[in-house]
């Protein structure tokens, strides 16, 4: 017997996607490029950063062949003022702009997790990604407690404001999802799919009940003429 699965994609599905981002390494010795299914990658020759898919450098990190040069946005001054405009605004962050050049990669899988991503917005796979560094790498994130407790934070306050958006459609109003995250989404989709199918169902019950409504209404109308051209026949 076939399990039914939820719509769309669990969090484990997000973090396996995720580990497709791109990140820079420092390697620690030289090693030669590898063939992959989403092309060559280019040798790595120490001190020289080099950008590598995720799964990969946490693989390198692991065997203690290579460092993760952390993304500008996983700093603590820079989580400090995305916070700050998270809490001031009722919209989500900006994410980061498009490269103009021609790029392999097509979004979400764009390089806006390496050296050179911008310090001021989130990528698409923020949430998880940061997860999955402070995991392996630690120890090459500069201060790293004080950044898991930003992270903390501006999750709470992220899924605070979506779920506040949420309780607009009951009103018949849109929600704005712009610069919302992978793993946010699905976290989120079991609630706001609920919210949906509980108005849904609620809307469905006043039209059954204003439908039942005018038919009485229209059936005591139609019985009052009656009466009266009785009446008058007598």
């Amino acid at each position: 017997m076939a399990l039914t699965l939820p719509p769309g994609l669990t969090p484990p599905e997000v973090a396996f996607l995720c580990e497709m981002e791109l990140v820079t390494v420092i390697p620690r010795q030289r090693l030669e490029g590898l063939q992959l299914l989403g092309g060559p990658t280019v040798p790595l020759i120490p001190p020289h950063r080099t950008p590598l898919p995720l799964w990969l450098a946490l693989l390198l990190k692991r065997q203690n062949r290579a460092n993760i040069f952390p993304p500008p946005w996983l700093s603590p001054s820079s989580l400090d003022a995305i916070l700050q405009l998270e809490t001031s605004s009722p919209e989500f962050s900006d994410t980061p702009p498009l490269p103009h050049s021609t790029t392999p990669f097509s979004p979400p899988f764009l390089p806006s997790a390496t050296a050179d991503a911008p310090p001021d917005t989130l990528p698409y796979h923020w949430l998880e990604l940061s997860t999955l560094l402070l995991e392996a790498a630690s120890d090459d994130i500069p201060s790293a407690d004080h950044v898991r407790r930003l992270l903390r934070d501006l999750r709470e306050v992220r899924m605070a404001k979506l779920r506040a958006g949420v309780e607009v459609l009951e009103g018949g109003r849109e929600v704005k999802m712009n610069g919302v995250g992978a793993m946010e989404v699905s976290e989120g989709r079991a609630f706001i799919g609920g919210v949906v199918d509980g108005l849904r169902k609620l809307g469905a019950g006043r039209e059954i009940s204003r439908r039942e409504r005018e038919g009485e209404e229209g059936g005591l109308g139609t019985g009052g003429e009656g009466d009266n051209e009785d009446d008058m026949e007598y």
